[in-house]
């Protein structure tokens, strides 16, 4: 019986040529992917130490309206800040939230300072006792994480302004419904503070983390391919010799 790896027909030399420039092409492409994911685990790693730091760091002065303009995500978000004023409890918003508390709302109260207006989400609500919570009129100093704006909505939900419906925290919507003027572009979310609702200190970091698994995928099947191509070759050496 003869073996089918050496009886087999050679391939022309123009089918060849174009196999071994598509199997380079393609082991080139994965294993650039492979690359890109190492290089975005190693930005994820970093963001992450950064992040981590920020969030158990002493807290800063809230930046005030000559930098606000200079806040974002990559250099200022979860930044421990605190900020001293009166909660203008009359012009709250509620924002859709679901918790480990179970489903309710974000209390969105603006916060009244000598420098201008800081949107402090407060804490959590459950959805029973959206309108239970304490609303504290003296002068208070808020401690919590800087948080970049939500704009528009949540996920196949847009904000209802008119409406009270809100799926996200978008300052600047909130903003405007309530005509407030010299508002932060940011808001913070305030720390637990044990006294009941609302319920502070629930904000949820997490980055899901997964570029590794993804470089070896990659990377495993650049190798397969590899593999592939060089035992083609093989038989069509064989082939040939035959």
């Amino acid at each position: 019986m003869s073996d089918q790896g050496t009886s087999r027909r050679p391939r022309s030399t123009t089918s060849l040529a174009i196999l071994a420039v598509l199997a380079a092409a393609g082991i080139a492409l994965l294993l650039s992917l492979g690359i890109w994911q190492v290089q975005r685990l190693a930005w994820k790693t970093d963001l992450i130490a950064r992040v981590d730091a920020r969030v158990h760091a002493e807290p800063v002065a809230a930046p005030g309206p000559d930098s606000w303009a200079t806040v974002n995500r990559a250099d200022d978000e979860y930044r421990r800040v605190s900020v001293t004023g009166t909660f203008n409890n009359d012009q709250a918003l509620l924002s859709q939230a679901v918790t480990e508390r179970g489903a309710g709302f974000w209390v969105m109260t603006p916060l009244q300072t000598a420098d201008g207006t800081y949107l402090i989400n407060r804490g959590f609500v459950p959805s029973e006792s959206r309108d239970d919570y304490s609303r504290p009129t003296d002068v208070q100093t808020i401690t919590g994480l800087l948080r970049i704006t939500e704009p528009k909505g949540g996920f196949l939900r847009k904000n209802d302004p008119e409406g009270g419906r809100w799926y996200s925290r978008d300052v600047a919507a909130m903003a405007a419904t309530q005509k407030l003027d010299n508002t932060a572009p940011f808001f913070i979310d305030a720390d637990a503070t044990g006294t009941g609702a609302p319920y502070g200190g629930m904000t949820v970091i997490a980055f899901p983390n997964s570029h590794l698994s993804y470089a070896l995928t990659w990377f495993a099947l650049a190798l397969g391919l590899a593999g592939a191509s060089v035992y083609v070759g093989v038989l069509e050496w064989r082939s040939r010799r035959a």
